[in-house]
């Protein structure tokens, strides 16, 4: 029987084998138990490396996926970070490890009350959840120097770049939800934005309001 150890170190191993050589990174994803923000029947599949549901339509990402996004923000302990779509909370919660403030935002009630829970249950006390409509970011705490989006979007949004500080990193899925997607990380300069492609993903849409299928 594999114990927890080496499910562990399988899962670190994998992740080094899909491009995630950042030891912060690695770190931050050993320390943050997946199998936490799962339900019931998931919660054995946590250190697979795929999609799994978190109820309200939504999934929480695939590890490799996570980390390949967490790596290319290039957070560090001075970071003021922005994520756009809280989900199950394991995006924020890797963070809270290497950034020095994360706002996190979920248009689902539901999975805002629970990530939140999930979170303070863990003492990541540097993570803010807030359940709003993220596609306009959080002006009243930017600027940012890093944002991430998981969730999405056709285009980088205006309001986003806006509270992107100079210099600052924001990465994202872009492309139509019924398409593969494409990651991207726009770098924010003096000069504009300097756009790269980090390869093909699949996320759900970006979408604007709050959800109404929860009170």
């Amino acid at each position: 029987m594999t114990t927890e150890a080496e499910t562990r170190m399988g899962f670190v191993l994998g992740l080094r084998a899909s491009g995630i050589t950042d030891q912060a990174v690695l770190k931050a994803m050993e320390l943050t138990p997946r199998e936490d923000f799962l339900d019931g029947i998931f919660k054995p599949r946590a250190y697979e490396d795929v999609p799994l549901p978190i109820g309200s339509g939504q999934t929480i990402s695939q590890p490799s996926v996570v980390g390949l996004m967490t790596q290319a923000l290039q957070v560090t302990k001075r970071c003021k970070v922005l994520e756009v779509g809280t989900g199950s909370g394991y995006q924020a919660a890797i963070l809270s490890h290497l950034a020095r403030r994360v706002y996190t935002t979920e248009r689902h009630r539901g999975l805002a009350r629970r990530a939140d829970a999930l979170l303070a249950a863990m003492d990541r006390t540097n993570v803010t959840v807030i359940a709003r409509d993220g596609t306009f970011g959080l002006p009243e705490q930017s600027p940012f120097d890093r944002i991430l989006l998981t969730a999405a979007a056709e285009d980088p949004p205006a309001p986003l770049l806006d509270q992107l500080k100079p210099g600052g990193i924001m990465v994202l899925p872009v492309g139509q939800s019924d398409t593969v997607q494409t990651l991207l990380k726009v770098i924010k300069t003096d000069q504009g934005l300097d756009y790269q492609s980090l390869g093909d993903v699949r996320f759900v849409p970006l979408l604007e309001g709050m959800a109404g299928d929860e009170a």
